[in-house]
């Protein structure tokens, strides 16, 4: 962990504890009563962790979900799955950088992987235009989906990604349609189709991959119709107000499963998925396990009927006069 640059102003409390802590341990020799203000400070740093990280601001899940340690599409493939193989291409455009597609296993079940992918350094984000995906990205994760179900393979969507790609070039490709074609196609796919939000859910850009039989997020992941900022300048012309609009989205782990958006939140370590990336896969691929094993025993039909009222029934709370 880098204690000299901390990733997030509200988790400076818990880095001045590590630096009191390695500081110590630096000691060429280190007595007991040394050992016992190790113990001590570790105590204190988790005790400080547990109380930040349980009671966060929508506005710092958001800082959360962006953190430039969070692990990414490329990390959960590498920690939580076997025998990766990439499949590229639209087969009309070209390949698109910001999603992954391709075959791996999990345990022993043979999947079907399409998630975000944001990069780590400049030069990578750049590739993957910062995870914002554009319409061959989209024609792409279908093409791979519609295969994957032809053979009877399930599959996994990891969600990622502040939104579609906004550029004249992607619209003049047919943005709009291809996500939209992916939700109609994903609602009636034949097969079992597990979508996890592992960062950000933002826009259009999550839902072209976020129609399936469980919806799940990460417990430090935000999922929403719009970017905090993009709806701080609708609604107040300003940028500044993102805090009071993530606020007001209601988009975290804490509100959107009574929402009956997302069926089920997926807890971090201690501190954050980038705090241990480890353990954070092999929570994800528990969750993965088991809910590929409860989705294989129903029938498909029942499946694809399930799937279609869990994304009817969104929403209707405003019909019935409690909104």
């Amino acid at each position: 962990m880098d204690t000299m640059h901390p990733g997030l102003a509200f988790e400076q409390p818990i880095y001045d504890l590590i630096v009191a802590r390695q500081e110590l341990e630096k000691l060429p020799e280190i007595p007991a009563t040394v050992e016992d203000e190790i113990r001590r400070l570790r105590r204190e740093e988790a005790e400080i962790t547990k109380r930040i990280y349980g009671n966060l601001t929508p506005w710092q899940t958001v800082q959360v979900a962006r953190h430039k340690n969070r692990p990414h599409t490329s990390d959960y493939l590498s920690l939580a799955c076997e025998e990766f193989v990439e499949l590229h291409g639209d087969r009309r455009f070209g390949d698109d950088r910001a999603l992954i597609t391709g075959f791996a296993k999990i345990d022993n079940a043979k999947i079907l992987i399409v998630g975000h992918q944001k990069g780590k350094t400049y030069k990578e984000r750049s590739a993957c235009f910062f995870g914002c995906a554009h319409p061959e990205g989209y024609r792409k994760a279908l093409a791979k989906m519609k295969f994957a179900a032809k053979f009877g393979m399930p599959v996994v969507c990891l969600i990622d990604t502040p939104g579609a790609y906004p550029g004249v070039g992607a619209e003049e490709r047919g943005q709009s349609q291809a996500i939209a074609e992916n939700m109609y196609e994903m609602s009636r796919l034949r097969t079992p189709i597990i979508c996890v939000v592992i960062g950000e859910g933002g826009s259009g850009g999550a839902l072209g991959i976020g129609v399936g039989d469980n919806i799940a997020m990460l417990q430090h992941a935000y999922y929403s119709v719009i970017s905090p900022e993009g709806c701080a300048g609708i609604l107040w012309k300003s940028h500044e107000f993102a805090e009071q609009a993530a606020t007001a989205l209601r988009f975290t782990s804490k509100d959107l499963p009574g929402l009956g958006v997302v069926d089920d939140v997926i807890e971090e370590p201690l501190g954050g998925a980038h705090r241990d990336q480890h353990q954070m896969a092999t929570r994800l691929k528990a969750y993965l396990s088991k809910s590929l094993r409860q989705l294989r025993e129903k029938p498909l039909d029942d499946l694809l009927e399930a799937r279609y009222q869990k994304f009817r029934q969104m929403g209707v709370f405003l019909d019935n006069g409690k909104a």
